[in-house]
């Protein structure tokens, strides 16, 4: 059976073709045009319509590398579905450098937005009526904040929907946060009018990662072949399948002001007690330890050394099971190490 033709963003978009599209946004004050770019892959075989966007704040860009390699795997050549791909959400903050919009508004809590509010709810509305609006599924890319990293993590809430837990599953992070939905979300707002979406977590901000953007693909991927969008195959290495629940997350906050020396990688398993770094004074002799309150999974950290009091400087996931979410995470990380896979656009969940 072949799909009727695409109206996506004006266009019409005919079975099998490729587009891009440029949506029109609100100039610049220099009066220069400005566009949210989407690049539309529409199948020739019916199938889910799955939105993947990145950006959504303007200085998180490893999805925008994610999504260039998307778009050039072979997978696309027998699409059953269409692909929405918006590798910059945030155009405003992306050629700023930063998190938020020029009128310091955060995007991704600015939904469903609005056509006559601020500069940021009129972009929030033109991604809902032109993107998120008739797709049935989505993946939203994201990073840490500026000087902070996070481990490869899908969040969701896994009790909103059916479909969620193994859409969560079939992204293949080590680590899933079962994360409450935020009011203002761009997933949030997608979930009220049914449509799951997943949030993947990786890096941090103004950094391309290698490793994070290899996991992103291979997640976005994961989940194309589960909603049946692309045909899997086996690849070079196995990735360890069994991915670990977190239903409660914590930050480590700085005892004092100091210069932080870190000792402490992400993933690694820490237990009740344990130091993480040291906070060091170069001004006077008063070392201190920052002590981890809980056992559980490193997930985020700060890698900015300068620190002052009360300032978050480590991510703990829990778990029932710590040690089997550390052994997990190091699998993965062996299993997507760029020098081990060299030339490796597949990897099979084992």
């Amino acid at each position: 059976m072949t799909p009727a033709s695409a109206l996506i963003a004006g266009r019409m978009v005919r079975p099998g073709e490729r587009a891009r599209i440029d949506i029109p946004l609100p100039s610049l004050y220099t009066q220069t045009p400005v566009s949210m770019p989407m690049h539309v892959v529409h199948g020739r075989r019916p199938g889910p319509r799955l939105f993947v966007t990145a950006a959504l704040h303007g200085d998180e860009i490893n999805g925008v590398e994610i999504i260039r390699r998307l778009l050039q795997h072979h997978g696309l050549d027998h699409l059953h579905g269409t692909l929405l791909a918006v590798p910059v959400v945030n155009v405003y903050g992306y050629i700023r450098q930063s998190r938020y919009l020029p009128d310091r508004r955060d995007l991704n809590r600015s939904f469903p937005g609005s056509d006559r509010g601020s500069l940021t709810a009129r972009l929030a509305a033109t991604l809902i009526n032109e993107v998120v609006t008739g797709s049935t599924h989505g993946i939203d890319l994201h990073t840490g904040a500026l000087h902070r990293e996070n481990l490869p993590q899908v969040r969701a809430a896994l009790d909103s929907c059916e479909a969620m837990p193994p859409l969560a599953r079939a992204f293949g992070t080590p680590v899933i946060l079962d994360a409450e939905l935020r009011p203002g979300s761009l997933r949030a707002t997608a979930a009220e009018v049914g449509i799951p979406v997943l949030v993947y977590e990786a890096g941090e901000a103004l950094r391309f990662d290698e490793f994070a953007v290899r996991a992103g693909l291979r997640g976005v991927l994961g989940v194309m072949r589960h909603l049946g969008m692309i045909r899997g195959r086996a690849g070079r290495r196995a990735i360890p399948r069994g991915p670990v629940i977190a239903h409660s997350t914590l930050w480590v906050r700085a005892p004092q002001s100091g210069v932080l020396l870190s000792t402490t990688p992400l993933g690694a398993h820490v237990n009740l007690g344990d130091t993480l770094g040291i906070l060091a004074d170069p001004l006077r002799s008063a070392d201190e330890p920052v002590v981890s309150p809980v056992a559980g999974i490193v997930i985020g950290r700060t890698n900015l050394p300068l620190v002052t009091e009360g300032e978050a400087v480590y991510h703990i996931a829990r778990f029932g099971e710590p040690e089997t979410a550390a052994a997990l995470v190091q699998q993965y990380r062996d299993a997507l190490d760029p020098e081990e896979t060299e030339g490796t656009d597949e990897l099979v969940i084992m």
